[in-house]
């Protein structure tokens, strides 16, 4: 017999437990009031005798308080009930205690590998953790109903970021709105930062504004380089008067001053890129930073953010140094290059850009790609008119905006009437639901399927409205830099953030996870099989959109589908699946579930042929999404990564390439960090396993992470198969 406990996870029946809980009643009694031996067996065989499969723990509890009392056990039966009362308070009471312990001790597993950009050794991160885990006892006891808590922990939703959900101030990710705040001067810590008027220190005052914002906010940031090309060229004009003063010839002032601002556009990428990386918010790590290249976001400062592009690309082939002065693959900033016709043919201006681009990828892993020419297709704004624009963060992407209707509710001092606005815009934060679990629960009957689905749905809304409300209280003075300072918004102080939840201005996320496994055992087929899987798949993807447009109708927020990128969720829904319905071959017989729609990492299928199939559902995923395809080292074969470049371009509205791009520090092993048969990560050059001298970078869900990962997800990069090799190229 099971035991269904209250949080959900289910244990082998013991009838000593029973004697234990009685026993400590009975300690309270006297006399004829004190249940028998006999009884308290009888008791125990009443139970074993129901010949139930599983039985949840308060049934039992139940049955016990039923049978003391059929004894005359009154005052027993009384003592009992206080046990069992006593006992709920004190679970609800001391949820944290432990869990710290482990943490100062570096003894829990899930906070050790909960963030792979996070080493929760380090005091900074530890000190976000506490917060963390405070937060989440809050949120569970206080803010949070029974029975999303219980969905939530039984892993049928996830409630995501419920460490940070005690602050109602805080959101999950952001567009930072960097033009407005530098060409019109910002606040930061009471502090006038008024606009520069030179490259360097426009990138300076960047990192200032992003180590500001992303400590106010808890998901991913985003800013765009073609917000400091107006800079460069005031360095240009800058330099070009010195020599024009010196008298020299005209040639040789723009000769001179071309030099000078090439060497300034060096030196502030570097030091904008060492300031993202050696910097730490208040979420105790480096800002999960974005960078958006995008020549065609300015017509003006195209060669100028041509030259911006060029230096970020070369400096990040280049990598930063580790601790033993080695060059390594960096996890931040994260950057995005969008595909456009200035860039994607050989005979395109900017085809430079792309080649080095490629190159970059093949080093580093990055630039991951958004294709203009489909984005333009999906992305329509309230005239109808497409719209290509960067991510917050890893995927989230923005629906188009709605809020022309109601003009500058924002009040950005570079709002543009008849323009769809972007930056200054995010994510009020997300609510997945465990797309396995819905058909497991449904033992493949597809009438039944779709109830539940629908269920599970509204249990995810009815989650969604709760982080919604929470954040509707919050006025524009809990983050100054956010909601008065031109990040998100330029609100007057006391006004509430209320109207820029509604309108389009922000978005809220229903996230999804495990299409495969889902699609798999009610059809027993993949979803990429053209055929009955994939009809079924994309069936699942238009009802989680159908939900969310409805709900969007009905209440002005901007719901949206979002692929979640699960980083350490894999491995709990996965564990969740197995303790509610066991083991089953090819659903839940692996430590991970299967990220939004993607193909499964075990399954062979080409480069071309995944991209193609997945663009077909990311379609689906309007409010977050990325296809990646994994490679091997493609540094002696940039045509492959060209091709594969096009291709997006031509296909797909964003994705990425997974290379490797690993280091051990003992031998000086330059190439790939392998894993074993126990997950593991090892040199294959010197078997070095020590994770204090291995450098390895993994995309885990978007981002690069470089701290290590949980067993569920160590287990899914082991078993990712190659898409590309170096050997084929498609024709």
């Amino acid at each position: 017999m099971k035991i269904i406990k209250r949080d959900g996870h289910i244990v082998e029946y013991n009838p000593e437990k029973i004697r234990v809980a009685i026993g400590k009643a009975n300690s309270e009694v006297k006399g004829k009031e004190k249940a028998s031996k006999e009884e308290i067996e009888q008791i125990i065989q009443y139970i074993e005798e129901l010949n139930k499969k599983r039985i949840l723990v308060e049934d039992i509890q139940d049955i016990i308080e039923e049978k003391l009392m059929e004894f005359d056990k009154y005052k027993l039966a009384k003592k009992y009930i206080t046990y069992r009362y006593t006992r709920e308070l004190v679970r609800k009471a001391n949820t944290t205690d432990q869990t710290i312990k482990e943490l100062i001790e570096g003894e829990n597993e899930y906070w050790n590998s909960e963030n792979s950009n996070k080493n929760a050794k380090v005091v900074t991160t530890q000190r976000d953790y506490l917060a963390g885990i405070t937060s989440t006892d809050i949120t569970k006891r206080f803010l949070l109903p029974e029975d999303i808590v219980k969905a939530h922990d039984e892993g049928i939703i996830h409630f995501h970021d419920a460490d940070y959900f005690a602050q109602n101030a805080l959101h999950n990710c952001e567009l930072i709105n960097l033009d407005d705040m530098l060409q019109n001067g910002t606040n930061i810590n009471g502090v006038m930062i008024e606009k520069p008027h030179r490259f360097i220190t426009a990138a300076t005052i960047a990192t200032q504004i992003i180590l500001a914002v992303t400590s106010s906010s808890y998901g991913g940031a985003t800013v765009s380089l073609s917000h400091l090309a107006p800079f460069v060229r005031d360095s240009y004009n800058k330099y070009y008067e010195k020599y024009k003063k010196r008298n020299l010839k005209e040639e040789d002032c723009k000769n001179f001053a071309i030099e000078d601002t090439k060497k300034e556009v060096q030196d502030g990428v570097q030091t904008f890129n060492y300031q993202v990386n050696s910097m730490t918010n208040t979420n105790g790590q480096a800002p999960f930073l974005s960078v958006c290249m995008y020549l065609g976001e300015t017509e003006e400062y195209k060669d100028e953010l041509a030259l911006i592009i060029e230096e970020f690309l070369r400096q990040r082939i280049l990598g930063f140094k580790n601790k033993k002065g080695v060059y390594i693959t960096p996890a931040f900033p994260k950057l995005l290059y969008i595909l456009e016709e200035d860039n994607i043919h050989k005979d395109s201006k900017y085809w430079y850009l792309t080649e080095l681009a490629a190159k970059c990828t093949a080093k580093r892993m990055v630039p991951d790609y958004i294709s203009e020419k489909v984005m333009l297709e999906l992305k329509k704004n309230g005239y109808g008119d497409g719209d290509c624009y960067p991510c917050m963060g890893c995927r989230s992407f923005l629906t188009p905006d709605r809020t022309m209707s109601v003009g500058n509710i924002a009040k950005a001092k570079n709002y543009v009437k008849g323009k769809g606005k972007y930056y200054g815009r995010f994510n009020q934060g997300v609510v997945t639901i465990n797309l396995p679990d819905v058909a497991l629960s449904s033992d493949k009957d597809m009438d039944k399927f779709w109830k539940i689905f629908d269920e599970r749905l509204e249990l995810c809304h009815k989650a969604l409205q709760i982080r919604h409300k929470r954040l509707s209280n919050v006025t524009s003075d809990v983050a100054p830099i956010l909601w008065q300072n031109g990040a998100l918004a330029r609100l007057d102080e006391g006004e509430s953030i209320h109207e820029l939840l509604h309108h389009g201005y922000s978005t809220i996320s229903l996230g999804y996870a495990g299409l495969y496994e889902c699609v798999k055992y009610m059809t027993g087929h993949s979803h990429t099989d053209n055929g009955e899987g994939k009809e079924l798949g994309l069936e699942i993807m238009q009802h989680l959109n159908d939900a969310t447009k409805r709900w969007k109708e009905d209440e002005d927020i901007d719901y949206s589908v979002y692929g979640t990128p699960i980083e350490s969720t894999t491995y709990k829904f996965s564990k969740c699946l197995r303790e509610r319905f066991g083991i089953i071959k090819g659903i839940t017989d692996r430590d991970y579930i299967t990220n939004s729609y993607h193909v499964p990492v075990f399954e062979e299928i080409d480069a071309f042929s995944k991209l193609a199939l997945e663009s077909e559902f990311q379609k689906l995923s309007p409010g977050g999404a990325i296809s990646y395809i994994e490679t091997p080292n493609l540094q002696n074969n940039i045509d492959a990564i060209i091709e594969v470049i096009q291709f997006i371009y031509d296909n797909i509205m964003y994705a990425e390439l997974n290379t490797k791009s690993d280091y051990c520090q003992k031998c000086g092993f330059d190439g790939e960090i392998l894993i074993d048969e126990n997950m593991e990560w090892y040199c294959p050059n010197c078997g070095n396993r020590d994770h204090n001298t291995l450098n390895v970078a993994r995309r885990t869900c978007g981002y690069i992470g470089t701290n290590f990962w949980n067993k569920g997800r160590t287990q899914e990069i082991k078993e990712r198969v190659l898409h590309l090799d170096n050997k084929v190229v498609k024709e």
